[in-house]
């Protein structure tokens, strides 16, 4: 029996999981939350000194909590941008996922390639503000002496595993990490440097991308560092998600996951076509309106919370008396309508009840996700069972409609640190590769988490007559939105 850690470096804190390399039961944890502001002089929270990630680390690993493990594997925060200069010291603090200041930066970058299809084909994916290589473009135009001095680029994952190993002269990532940060194309296996000398001005060095079952390195101490990976594709990991399986995320926007054998290219930038941590890929589909369109319903009736959203809307009936809710509260991204606003049709006297109401605000919300499977779908992505994740995943109206809508078994994991316990079995892989114990085709088969399944059984046909009624609706106001 081996030990190993998994650490999640997330946007408010490190959590830390010691696991059994065998088995994955978990063993030891250990939390620390990030400090609320880390910016030098209290700067912008978009802004972040990366050495409050290795304090927070730290901290959560006190207490001799890594005493015997031989592994460790890293998850962190997507999408954040570490600047390096020549001699290896930050150039600024790291620019965060969440930063919205680069909006302008993504529709610039999108018109200088020739268009949203060149993207797709080229990387992938269509810039977003919370790419790496849309803020390259943004401290190009906005901090042009920060972008000169950049000689070289990491996210989050890649800073953390090179500092574990006392900044080794090489410097790496993985496929996953590399795979959202708008050069690298998981179709190739390769960068593009082209993009980012048109984003940042001058060229850049970045960090070789390991195979999944890789070591980055190991420490002077003899402890073995995996190569680390974004906490999306940690996530999935640690799930043990497969063909066939999709996840569906609760947050205030929402998103579908899916795995599937080979990247994809989507000319209407609705997929964005990312690498997993295991060799396979991981196209996601993005919503703007998950939980938020929850809580603006609460919000509106007056309740407190969304336990009392989910009470509410259980006294009402599948379809909501007619009562249909486009969630599109903040605009939408699919489909691409950024300056569209949400709706209620079919107000009637008889559908004009605060239960109604809230039942259309949980169809609204779910349909609008199953939109974003059915693009999936279209694409010939195989959906036989889905994984659905998030607070409201826990909401009994939630699980009254979501395996109607979807069409197929949905289940519901015990909540976890399922990025943490994926950075620990990618650090397992990697340790029995390295002992000779494991293939590096295949990962360690650790137990799936404990989860609730619900079948849809006999209410497919309610949950089609939804779908069409909410479909309905959306093609009024909005024909053709899915095409072209």
């Amino acid at each position: 029996m081996g030990i190993v850690a998994g650490l999640d470096s997330s946007p408010d804190f490190t959590r830390i999981v010691v696991c059994d390399s065998d088995t994955g039961a978990v063993l030891k944890q250990g939390y620390a939350p990030h400090p609320v502001d880390s910016t030098e002089g209290g700067g912008r929270p978009s802004d972040v000194d990366p050495q409050a990630w290795l304090l927070s680390l730290g901290e959560a690993a006190g207490g001799g909590l890594l005493e015997g493990v031989q592994a460790i594997g890293v998850s962190a925060q997507q999408n954040g941008l570490v600047p390096l200069d020549a001699q290896g010291n930050t150039v600024r603090p790291a620019l965060v996922g969440s930063d919205k200041r680069t909006q302008v930066a993504a529709a610039d970058l999108v018109d200088a390639l020739g268009g949203r299809e060149a993207w797709a084909q080229a990387v992938g994916c269509v810039p977003q503000a919370a790419q790496p290589v849309t803020k390259l473009r943004w401290l190009n135009k906005t901090e042009p002496d920060s972008a000169r001095r950049t000689a070289f680029l990491m996210q989050a994952h890649d800073w953390l595993v090179w500092q574990l190993l006392g900044r080794p002269v090489r410097r790496t990532t993985d496929r996953g990490g590399a795979s959202g940060t708008g050069y690298w194309s998981a179709a190739t296996g390769g960068y593009r440097p082209d993009i980012v000398d048109m984003a940042l001005g001058h060229q850049a060095g970045l960090p070789e991308v390991l195979g999944p079952s890789d070591a980055a390195g190991t420490t002077p101490e003899g402890l073995l560092i995996s190569a680390g990976t974004g906490e999306t594709m940690a996530a999935a990991f640690g799930l043990g998600i497969g063909l066939g399986d999709a996840v569906v995320s609760l947050g205030a926007s929402g998103s579908v996951m899916a795995v599937h054998p080979e990247a994809l290219f989507d000319s209407s930038g609705m997929i964005t076509s990312l690498a997993d941590a295991t060799g396979m890929h991981l196209p996601v589909v993005t919503t703007l309106n998950a939980v938020r369109a929850l809580r603006g319903a609460a919000g509106l009736l007056g309740l407190p919370d969304l336990e009392s959203l989910s009470d509410l809307a259980m006294k009402s009936t599948p379809g909501s008396h007619g009562l249909v809710m486009l969630p599109y509260l903040e605009g939408e991204r699919t489909p691409n309508l950024p300056h569209t606003a949400g709706m209620l049709a079919g107000l009637r006297r008889e559908s004009m009840r605060p239960e109604h109401l809230a039942r259309a605000a949980f169809e609204g919300m779910l349909c609008g996700l199953a939109d974003a499977l059915d693009v999936l779908r279209g694409r010939g992505v195989d959906v036989r069972r889905i994984f659905l994740l998030g607070q409201a995943a826990e909401l009994p109206a939630v699980q009254a409609v979501a395996p109607a809508l979807f069409g197929v078994q949905v289940v519901v994991p015990q909540p976890a640190d399922y990025a943490a316990f994926g950075a620990a079995r990618q650090a397992a892989w990697a340790l029995g590769v390295s002992q000779g114990t494991l293939d590096p085709r295949t990962p360690p088969g650790w137990q799936g988490p404990v989860a609730q399944v619900l079948d849809p059984g006999e209410e497919l046909a309610m949950g089609q007559a939804i779908r069409q009624q909410y479909v309905a609706v959306r093609e009024q106001a909005h024909p053709g939105a899915f095409r072209g």
